[in-house]
């Protein structure tokens, strides 16, 4: 059996008997469209944008075909139906393939409906302006609502960043030109250098691994970044939520409810951004993301605590730089 397969059989449940798995399987999904289709998002304040967002956005890379190239088709009509669902989040990248490209071919349709992101792995001032041209391009539009220093990862990297001619100036000029609202950082390797991050610049939003496994992590983002992004009221858009599917292996977490609601349950944390394998998955991740309920403290050790033995395997990304 996929991992696929695997993940969508817990979110919606299964039978003892064949008949009863497919009978019930077709209603559950029915069921679910309807949830998905009808019911309002839970939304949050993004921080000092002061944006009511939506709590689940669409991630442009990963495990879905909005960065694959040859599924351009694959990719619009999931887009579409993101939009359709009541996604107003969509996440994207210069660095993520065809990402761009393809939410181009209907950013249009939608555009002053939705928060559109993109980042830029480039530390130097016309690099990164470089690369926003180009997203500006590929995505059809004239303005970005967030813009993002992609993966930053090291202190050498930081100081470049904020050197003469470094990226950070390509931020300032692209807000007083009109063509990107608001600034973010990401990474996924090291909370400190992101907290250093935010101590030298007033970045609006920042996106961070926040999972179940990371409590168990010898450098773990929640206790070492949240509490700067509090205090700066920075809004903070979770990633990696299920670690591409490996959280929602057989005998780790009880579906996708339980790594979304733990991460969405963590103070100071507005949304979560997940990909999408194709169009069943996206319902499947919205009518869970619009039956969310805040988790109590001991509930989310429960949830940690299946992690445990596991947690190497479910951070595998903290390895990336």
């Amino acid at each position: 059996m996929s991992e696929k397969t695997t993940r969508r059989n817990v979110l919606l449940g299964g039978a003892a008997m064949a008949g009863s798995v497919i009978g019930s399987g077709l209603l559950d999904r029915r069921r679910g469209r309807d949830v998905a289709d009808n019911t309002a998002f839970p939304e949050r304040v993004l921080g000092r944008t002061e944006i009511s967002m939506p709590i689940l956005g669409l991630g442009g890379a990963g495990q879905t075909p909005l960065s694959q190239q040859g599924r351009e088709a694959e990719a619009i009509a999931l887009a579409r139906r993101a939009f359709e669902l009541g996604i107003r989040y969509f996440d994207t990248a210069a660095s993520y393939g065809p990402s761009e490209d393809y939410l181009g071919k209907v950013v249009p349709e939608f555009r002053d409906r939705i928060f559109l992101s993109s980042k830029s792995a480039r530390r130097d001032r016309d690099g990164a302006w470089e690369e926003l041209q180009r997203s500006l391009d590929r995505l059809n539009t004239d303005r970005l609502d967030l813009w993002q220093l992609h993966h930053v990862s090291t202190t050498d990297e930081i100081e470049t960043i904020f050197s003469e001619n470094g990226a950070i100036e390509a931020i300032e000029e692209a807000k007083a030109q009109g063509l990107i609202r608001f600034s973010g950082i990401t990474g996924h390797h090291n909370p400190d250098i992101l907290a250093e991050c935010l101590r030298r610049y007033p970045f609006d939003t920042a996106l961070i691994p926040v999972n179940a496994a990371d409590p168990h992590h010898p450098q773990p983002f929640i206790p070492a970044f949240m509490p700067e992004a509090r205090d700066r009221n920075v809004g903070v858009v979770a990633m990696k939520v299920p670690a591409y599917g490996k959280l929602l292996r057989p005998g780790v977490l009880d579906g996708f409810g339980e790594a979304l609601g733990y991460s969405l349950s963590v103070p100071g944390v507005h949304c979560c951004i997940v990909a999408a394998e194709d169009i069943a998955q996206l319902e499947d991740n919205v009518r869970v993301a619009k039956n969310f309920a805040p988790l109590g403290e001991a509930e989310m050790e429960r949830i940690a605590a299946k992690t445990a033995q596991t947690w190497e395997e479910q951070t595998f990304f903290r390895a990336w730089t």
